[in-house]
């Protein structure tokens, strides 16, 4: 050898302990690969790739001089396409292949600097993530499955659904989600406490499962609701035989402790459809059934107009919780007529909204505010405007004009507001006197908490505000209600006023409803007269007042007062 090559030589030896003294330093498994004609020899590696690679199975082949050669394998096979491509590094995620104690690693290849006349060189390192996956797994299993019955959660049973919708091969009608919900079961837990709850749904979920097919998904998607995917093979037939499976398995009593005791459940199935857009959807569909289904008492299938009705309600909720606030409705005024005289009496305000232009009816978002809440804060508000446009009134005339106000009460109000109260502040602000309010409430209000709807009748007559009973005749008041209640007026619904002109039957009713308010000594007034000898026969049998676009409809405040004072000139 010449003086020459020992001196390169030397220098190589020298690079090469400098380069696997680097290798030894680092703390993640790594080699140094150089590319020799169409192979990749690996130069050098630390102890972490020795011991990681297994070169002979996992990265390629083995000279006989014992060179590995990174040809084959799942990393050689991706090196082979980096070095033939012109990217600086290239990183991927590999398993070793195995589905029980198997390694995961991230692979990383790195293009090092290259010097004339030497090979080229790439750096391969690899970190091991085995610890790292295998604990994503384990979270990942804890987060789908419910701890309590063992069964997969809402999270799981959603991912499941979405899948069915996303398959190409999915057709319409082929799959059904049934929400069930057990009854009673808050009960249970009031009664025997929260380990009896628990008790008592692991056993439920066991009766569910036993009810289904080996191919239905049973999940549990809140407290004591749960969810199915089932494939339907004969159509919703499917569905609906597997909901009575479920009914029947729960014909046993249910042991708990010492206990024996009954639980039923309601069923509620939504049919999957390419329409629907998430599993959040369809199971909201279900429980739109379920609901159904808890009223009825029977299993019950989804309808899309359920949905859209749900909707609708939603959306009047929001839109009328705006309304109110930025003071958008109005009250319309209809004329309470002496029938004796012909006189203006007074008037009922009744509340209209238009949104966008349209109008939409009272008996659409009455229901709504009373099932939101929204009732109460809509009740002050009309109360408040009716005293104000009466207050208005007198002043336009500049005299206290002979007009009373009658304004509606919902039986809401009265469970969830200090109505005396309320009342008295309303009075006070517009300086109206107590006798020229009249509140109607129906008979419903008086039936769901009589005692305290007393209460606060009794508080308000104590301002002398009059009292009418709304709707009577079409609800359950007995009699002795009727006595013990301050009750000022009867209001006689407008059905059986309605049809007095071709029934004998409603014009009896109205007979009996006139005797009865005359014999309790009060005052009646007629709803829905639509004309005049509907009218004079309600005058002939003693009707005090009457109502109804006979005499006109419902008008804007400047309008009402016009009307009141032509009328009564």
């Amino acid at each position: 050898m010449s003086p020459a090559e020992a001196i390169a030589s030397e220098v190589e030896r020298r690079l090469a302990q400098s380069r696997q003294a680097y290798l030894d330093a680092l703390p993640i498994a790594a080699a140094i690969v150089s590319i020799a004609g169409s192979e990749t020899l690996v130069e050098c590696a630390n102890e972490h790739f020795r011991f990681i690679a297994e070169w002979d199975e996992r990265i390629g082949d083995r000279r006989a001089s014992h060179v590995p050669i990174l040809r084959s394998g799942p990393i050689g096979a991706r090196l082979a396409d980096f070095i033939e491509s012109d990217d600086p590094a290239y990183q991927f995620e590999t398993a070793d292949g195995r589905s029980i104690a198997g390694r995961h690693f991230t692979v990383r290849f790195s293009r090092l600097k290259h010097a004339k006349g030497q090979p080229r060189r790439l750096l391969v390192s690899l970190i091991d993530r085995t610890a790292q996956v295998e604990t994503e797994k384990s979270l990942r299993s804890e987060m789908l499955r419910d701890s309590l019955t063992g069964l997969p959660n809402r999270f799981a049973f959603n991912e499941r659904v979405d899948a069915v919708l996303a398959d190409p091969s999915f057709s319409e009608g082929s799959f059904a989600v049934l929400a069930i919900d057990m009854t009673r079961f808050s009960r249970v837990n009031e009664c025997m406490g929260a380990m009896a709850g628990d008790e008592l749904l692991i056993t439920f979920a066991r009766r569910l499962v036993s009810a289904l097919r080996p191919t239905d998904m049973l999940a549990r998607t809140s407290g004591d609701e749960f969810g199915v995917l089932m494939r339907l093979e004969r159509g919703l037939s499917d569905a609906l035989r597997a909901a009575e499976r479920i009914k029947t398995v729960l014909t046993l009593p249910f042991r708990l402790s010492e206990l024996e005791i009954r639980v039923d459940c309601a069923i509620g199935c939504a049919v999957l459809s390419p329409g629907v857009n998430s599993a959040d959807e369809v199971l909201r569909n279900a429980q739109f059934a379920l609901k159904r289904a808890k009223r009825l008492g029977t299993t019950q299938v989804y309808e899309p107009i359920q949905a859209a009705a749900v909707r609708r309600r939603f959306s009047i909720e929001t839109e009328l919780r705006c309304a109110i606030e930025a003071d958008a409705l109005t009250l319309a005024y209809q004329p309470l007529i002496d029938l004796d005289s012909g006189r203006v009496a007074g008037f009922e305000a009744l509340a209209r909204w238009s949104h966008d232009g349209d109008a939409i009816p009272p008996a659409e978002f009455i229901p709504v505010a009373e099932e939101s809440g929204l009732i109460v804060p809509l009740g002050r508000w009309a109360l408040n405007t009716a005293m104000r446009t009466l207050s208005e009134w007198d002043r336009a005339a500049g005299a206290v004009l002979p007009f009373n106000m009658s304004v509606n009460l919902s039986p809401i109000q009265i469970s969830r507001d200090d109505i005396a109260a309320t009342v008295v502040g309303a009075l006070a602000s517009a300086g109206i006197s107590g006798d020229r309010l009249t509140l109607e409430l129906t008979e419903s209000a008086i039936i769901q908490d009589p005692d305290r709807v007393a209460k606060a009748l009794n508080a308000l007559k104590k301002s002398q505000v009059r009292i009418a009973m709304d709707d009577f005749g079409t609800g359950f008041t007995s009699l002795a209600m009727l006595q013990k209640l301050p009750i000022d007026l009867l209001k006689i619904d407008q059905t059986f006023v309605g049809g007095m002109m071709a029934a004998d039957d409603s014009t009896a009713i109205v007979r009996a409803i006139l005797s009865l308010a005359r014999a309790l000594g009060m005052a009646t007034t007629a709803e829905g007269i639509d004309s005049e000898d509907l009218a004079e026969m309600l005058t002939e049998l003693g009707c005090t007042y009457g109502q109804g676009y006979h005499f006109s409809a419902p008008l804007p405040p400047e309008e009402a007062l016009v009307f009141g004072l032509s009328r009564n000139a």
